[in-house]
């Protein structure tokens, strides 16, 4: 991409979206398109056209998508199907029609069979079973990829797929209902702390394991992508490092300062046991990740209480 190139990211407003527009307007890039979801309706194919034939991006984003944790996955999972398979197919379709010169696509590590030898690679995908859980979500995100490869394969038309491990931090979705494990413990540790509420009700058996990356991390890595050519279509983001829940917990727990008791729910599901992303084709194209997870706590931390609260965190326990 050159500095002036007309860029549009879909999904401006979200957590990686609004990510990629600030490692964007870090990195100099000066024309970038990001319309809200009032301005243009990513389901609605006529909208999405007119979209592409009015302003001809060069180079797509694709950071939209509907998300959330394993309840809101199972609760509205005909909504997460339908709407993440028509903003997908709207936007690879119309790009490839309006001659956008490469795009990139957020897909999800949840695309991967439930009981996938660790760590997973590329590969993996649609070799057995998916998790139940997140099993619509995960369907679409399919969808998504293969629409890419056969894209490529049949137009020549220059794409990328990336599959990023569990991400937080900064415009996250704090929602206790729809949200994903990191920022529901945020919140609920940083409300018990201000509040003083001695108890924290947690989901699960904390005996599952996860990695984690924070959102800037993968903006930075959706650059990098987008400006280098690769072989493959298909890559894996992540630190290469997972934890348990149950550390997660803890770890959230004493960077709030919480001396509360902490109350595991074992009657929520827990979602897959293990998910570790094989790394080794990121790290051999050249992009490594910044932020450990101890830093990007602390930074999600302020983040939450900044948006949520108006206020530092520091400011709120004094």
């Amino acid at each position: 991409m050159k500095k002036d190139s007309k860029i549009f990211v879909a999904g401006g407003s979200g957590m990686v979206g609004s990510a990629i527009i600030r490692a964007l307007g870090a990195a100099g890039y000066s024309n970038i398109l990001f319309p809200s979801s009032k301005e243009l309706n990513l389901i609605n194919q006529n909208d999405v056209k007119s979209f592409f034939e009015k302003n001809k991006p060069e180079f797509v984003f694709n950071a939209a998508a509907k998300v959330g944790g394993i309840y809101a996955n199972d609760k509205y999972s005909a909504d997460f199907i339908y709407e993440n398979i028509q903003i997908q197919t709207n936007l690879v379709h119309f790009a490839k029609l309006n001659n956008v010169k490469k795009f990139l696509f957020m897909a999800s590590s949840c695309i991967y069979p439930k009981n996938a030898t660790q760590p997973i690679k590329e590969s993996y995908l649609l070799t057995d079973t998916l998790e139940e859980t997140n099993e619509a979500y995960a369907i679409a995100k399919i969808s998504g990829v293969k629409m890419l490869e056969h894209y490529k394969k049949c137009y020549n038309f220059d794409s990328v797929s990336l599959m990023p491990c569990n991400l937080y931090g900064y415009n996250d979705n704090y929602n206790l209902e729809t949200s994903h494990v990191f920022p529901a413990l945020i919140r609920k540790f940083v409300e018990a702390k201000v509040n003083s509420i001695n108890k924290v009700e947690v989901w699960g058996t904390g005996k599952v394991y996860r990695e984690f990356m924070h959102v800037d991390d993968v903006a930075n890595s959706a650059l990098f992508f987008m400006n280098n050519s690769t072989k493959k279509s298909l890559i894996n983001i992540g630190w290469g490092q997972e934890i348990s829940i149950f550390d997660l917990v803890n770890l959230i727990k004493d960077r709030v300062e919480f001396e509360g008791e902490i109350v595991w729910d074992k009657t929520k599901k827990d979602g897959t046991k293990n998910k570790k992303l094989d790394i080794s084709k990121m790290i051999e194209y050249g992009f490594q990740p910044e932020i450990t997870l101890q830093q990007g706590i602390d930074l999600t931390i302020n983040s939450f209480c900044e948006e949520k609260l108006n206020q530092s965190f520091s400011s709120l326990i004094k």
